[in-house]
């Protein structure tokens, strides 16, 4: 029986690949996905080893709001200058060196544009020499308060030569200073993973990266011959008190590994959660696929059954072609994944000032996951097949017989019993209070609901076949191409469902995102009073800022009735983490957003209602808010506003301001007098922003598209990973197709020989093929919308208030699902048309 199954696999090789090739696509994004997260853990695990291995022992003040790597920027508090005194008496150091390593240093090009980073910090520090690691290239180190020196990877990226005048923005407004060196790191590399570095004399480094004197970010202390980096810590720590944080060099560097990892994590699950919906079209191929097979191997396996082979066996004989499959599949997507890996790697690094990537190796769960995820799906998929395939009556063998379809009534039952469970489980995730089990919910909703829908398809396909057939009717090629897509339901319904889940997942998150503009669009017309908005793009961990003069002097010119600034940070509020907002004059802003309110005073905060009902504060409520910089302090509720009428959630004075991390603004409100054109006032306001390339000043029409277009970045984003998803299902319209035209070689023959031209074989399996594609585009387009809607309407409360259909969209992907038909119809319809009549019609 063995022997017999491998045989009839070999003989038929174009199903193995057909069938094949969609788990090679899934196995290839699966074993990507961890091949690409080793090979990065890997690479900065060698960079910050390579970052700390001159470091015996770093000594740091513990910060005033800790935040994770995930949450934002970590601002380090400052470390007196006096502790290096304190730690030199200590036994066993032999020597502490106060250094300055703060993000925040962003250098402007030779073409006047502020170097941009995609990941990689942009750190301003102090110079305190070559050292093992460090080397100077060219020049020297900066000994003048106007001089500065840069790694090599900066100075590419700029354009730079020594001797060349260079402005850098800072925690102040753009400084120029001259280049007198460049350095880079042993072993030919220009940095330390991509990292673009500015540093300064140690006085200006104070100034500019901490805006306080004498203190560093860190003490770097070097250990005595005999003592260890952990003898040294301890010592350390015990002779400083609780208020520091000291750890050894690997410390450090296990600890960066780490949580660099835990984003990674995040990426890689990402990346996963799109391989799953790849694998879960692939198994809708695998299993019409075999269902073809079984259809047409109806006598074979019949003789089988007549010449004594069981049930068991005959099940055993497609789940063991199924197994061989899923073998080959796995290993050439695991391949095919590794190359993926390497070059999502490689992108990564390029993307990352040509970071220096760590060789591309394939851990051990790569390969299992793909053996696992490439038998998984084949043997699921086929499990149904084999078992109409044991069901296969032995008499089957003496009569010309093919299985015919069964009644639907039990598949249709069953696939609304399916989709009512998938709905309420997506209807509770998406409206009730479940917690942390929400996105649980939505996923298993989700799926639930694709699985349901596509066993209801077969009960629609007949109809909406014929209605969408009747567009080709017009001629016999025509006529006969919507007959053939309809008379299987069960076999176009798979093909369908595949194409199916595809659209319906790009079709909701476009109706999502689209709904998402058109609600920021709206409530930006109805509160947005400022004609001119002072913004830029964010690229790196921190935001574009502007010197704060600009809105001063904005603010005196002829025709502005308000110019505001908007400074925003994470402060801790009560013991939690809380982004906020400031404001220079509360009733300035207030103007500047067509409302009115008093200035704080230096100990009063502004709440939105929302917030306010949230914490239980009223007017008069007292809270105590710790900023990343100086010590916590005690604010009174002076006005609980109506969300939206004012920036942000809590809004405090313009005291607080100095205590951010980031004390420069980054958003700007003018509002003009009634009558005065955005023309006559918006080149002057771009003339100050000259020394701030990183923000420009728009009329207020074109700042809502820049935020909006936000969400089409996004939906770009998921249409190209669901790409593979839908490539899949192309497949599948591919094989249908050619595995039809096998089944059907005897009914082509008869129709060529009563005069059907290979010109009109072709037309008709191409109108058999747009006909199914425009099908499945259509559930897709119907199931994402409403999905989509249903998301939507969850998000109301907050702040997508209009639901939008995005018909342009989607009758976009009803003509590409059209043009997908024509597509995957050529080699189906060239091997039909070439059929040799005699033989056809011979074809037993």
């Amino acid at each position: 029986m063995l022997r017999a199954t491998l045989k009839s696999l070999l003989a038929r090789k174009l199903r193995l690949v057909l069938s094949g090739l969609a788990v090679v696509l899934g196995v290839m994004f699966v074993a990507g996905s961890f091949v690409v997260t080793d090979t990065l853990n890997r690479t900065f695990e060698s960079i910050f080893a390579d970052a700390y291995s001159a470091t015996d022992v770093a000594v740091s003040a513990k910060p005033k709001i800790a935040v994770s790597e995930m949450d934002g920027e970590e601002i380090a508090a400052p470390v007196p200058a006096s502790t290096i005194d304190k730690i030199k008496t200590l036994p066993g150091v032999r020597s502490a060196t106060g250094r300055i390593d703060a993000d925040g240093a962003r250098v402007i090009g030779s073409d006047g544009k502020v170097l941009t980073s995609t990941g990689a910090p942009r750190l301003g520090g102090n110079w305190t020499g070559a050292d093992g690691l460090m080397e100077l290239r060219e020049g020297r180190g900066p000994s003048a308060d106007g001089e500065i020196a840069v790694n090599a990877t900066t100075a590419k990226l700029a354009g730079l030569t020594v001797g060349d005048r260079v402005g850098v923005l800072t925690l102040q407004p753009k400084k120029q200073f001259t280049l007198v060196g460049i350095w880079g790191y042993t072993g030919g590399r220009d940095s330390i993973g991509g990292v673009q570095e500015v540093a300064f004399t140690t006085p200006v480094a104070q100034d500019l990266m901490l805006g306080v004197p004498d203190a560093y970010t860190s003490i770097v202390v070097q250990a005595t011959d005999g003592t260890t980096p952990a003898q040294l810590r301890d010592r350390v720590a015990a002779g400083l008190g609780p208020d520091y944080v000291v750890k050894t060099g690997e410390q450090l560097a296990q600890e960066s590994t780490s949580s660099i990892q835990e984003g990674l994590g995040f990426f890689n699950n990402i990346l996963l959660g799109f391989a799953g919906v790849a694998l879960f079209v692939g198994i809708f191929l695998i299993l019409n696929t075999f269902s073809i097979i079984v259809a047409q191997r109806t006598k074979e396996l019949a003789l089988l059954r007549a010449m004594g082979a069981s049930r068991r066996q005959v099940i055993g004989s497609v789940l063991v072609e199924a197994i061989v499959i899923g073998l080959i599949a796995s290993v050439l997507g695991l391949a095919a994944g590794i190359g993926v890996g390497a070059g999502l790697a490689y992108l990564f690094g390029s993307l990352n000032g040509d970071m220096a990537l760590a060789p591309i190796g394939v851990p051990p769960v790569a390969i299992i996951s793909s053996f696992v995820v490439g038998l998984l799906v084949t043997v699921v998929a086929a499990v149904l097949p084999a078992l109409r395939a044991s069901r296969i009556a032995p008499v089957a063998a003496m009569q010309e017989v093919a299985l015919t379809d069964r009644p639907l009534t039990r598949l249709s039952v069953a696939g609304g019993i399916v989709t009512a469970a998938g709905g309420v489980a997506l209807g509770v995730g998406l409206f009730g209070d479940t917690g942390d089990a929400t996105l649980w919910l939505i996923l298993a909703g989700v799926l639930v609901s694709f699985v349901g829908i596509a066993l209801l398809t077969p009960l629609i396909s007949k109809p909406v076949i014929g209605l969408l057939g009747r567009l080709f009717a017009w001629s016999v090629p025509g006529r006969l191409g919507r007959l053939n897509s309809g008379r299987n339901p069960r076999r176009t319904a798979i093909t369908a469902a595949a194409l199916m889940v595809g659209i319906a997942l790009v079709t909701g998150v476009t109706v999502i995102m689209d709904s998402a503009k058109s609600s920021l669009r709206a409530e930006a017309a109805s509160i947005l009073k400022a004609q001119i908005m002072i913004s830029g793009d964010q690229t790196g961990a921190r935001p574009p800022t502007y010197d704060p003069t600009v809105i001063t002097r904005t603010a005196a010119l002829p025709g502005v009735r308000a110019a505001a600034a908007l400074y925003d940070d994470m402060v801790q509020i009560d013991g939690d983490n809380q982004y906020v907002v400031a404001a220079d004059d509360l009733s300035v802003l207030a103007e500047s957003y067509g409302t009115t309110a008093a200035p704080l005073r230096d100990d009063q905060i502004a709440v939105s209602r929302p917030e306010a009902t949230e914490r239980n504060w009223q007017v008069g409520s007292t809270t105590t808010v710790q900023g990343a910089r100086g010590d916590p302090h005690t604010y009174t509720v002076a006005l609980i506003y109506t969300d939206d009428t004012l920036p942000g959630r809590i809004i405090l004075p313009a005291v607080a301001i100095k205590d951010f991390g980031i004390n420069q603004p980054v958003l700007g409100f003018v509002r003009l007098d009634d009558g005065v054109p955005v023309s006559s006032v918006l080149p002057q306001v771009k003339q100050f922003l000259a020394d701030s390339p990183e923000v420009t000043a728009t009329d207020a029409a074109t700042f809502v598209d820049q935020q909006a277009a936000q969400f089409d970045q996004i939906i770009t984003m998921i249409q190209i990973l669901l790409g593979l998803a839908i490539l899949i299902a192309v497949l599948g319209v591919i094989n249908t197709l050619a595995l039809s035209v096998l089944e059907r070689t005897r009914e082509l023959g008869l129709l060529r020989a009563v005069g059907l031209g290979r010109a009109q074989t072709m037309r008709m399996i191409t109108v058999e093929a747009v006909v199914i594609s425009v099908f499945g585009a259509l559930l897709g387009v119907a199931v994402g919308a409403g999905m989509g809607a249903a998301v939507t309407r969850a998000l109301k409360d907050d702040g997508i208030t209009q639901i939008v259909l995005p018909w342009g969209r989607m009758g976009t992907y009803l003509l590409l699902a059209a043009l997908v038909g024509v597509v995957a119809a050529v080699v189906p319809a060239i091997r039909a048309a070439r059929l040799n009549v005699l033989g056809a019609i011979a074809h037993d």
